[in-house]
């Protein structure tokens, strides 16, 4: 049985996309659906591969029950569009980049998280960099809501 391929893209694959991956992983695992997908994560501007997740990205994302502790960053691969299903960008800035990056047979791939979370009235999560630990609980939030959406898609789609 085939899985089923996710990637979560944002700028440094050090915030937002870890959250995601590891979120994605923990409401796979709740519904019995972990072992149907592959999850991964990566940035559209990764500076240094191997970075560990931002501190305060792996203490929210462990107040829901999910371990980014051992996400390590790297960079948005050309092989990637091919070998993901979905591409699940954060942003705007980043749907933009993987636009221009990716081929044209795999446009179909690309997805704002948030479209999978119309209730939030939001298209992008934001960056909590440069913020405080509250911004990231935000931000938590928004992923949860997008991951949730995107798994029920999937189980809707591909009949997990």
């Amino acid at each position: 049985m085939k899985k089923v391929s996710v990637l979560m893209v944002c700028t440094a694959n050090i915030c937002r996309s870890p959250m995601a991956e590891a979120l994605l992983c923990l409401h796979a695992e709740r519904a019995g659906l972990r072992r149907r997908l592959q999850v991964q994560s990566a940035g559209t501007q990764v500076k240094r591969g191997g970075e560990r997740s931002d501190a305060r990205a792996v203490k929210a994302a462990a107040s829901l029950g999910a371990d980014a502790s051992r996400i390590r960053s790297r960079a948005l691969r050309s092989a990637d569009f091919e070998r993901h299903d979905y591409i699940v960008a954060m942003d705007a800035g980043h749907r933009a980049h993987l636009e221009q990056a990716c081929p044209v047979e795999f446009a179909p791939k690309l997805h704002l998280l948030l479209e999978f979370a119309p209730e939030t009235g939001l298209i992008e999560v934001p960056d909590p960099y440069f913020g405080n630990y509250a911004g990231f609980e935000r931000v938590l939030g928004l992923v949860d809501a997008g991951v949730a959406g995107l798994l029920l898609r999937l189980r809707a789609r591909h009949g997990l």
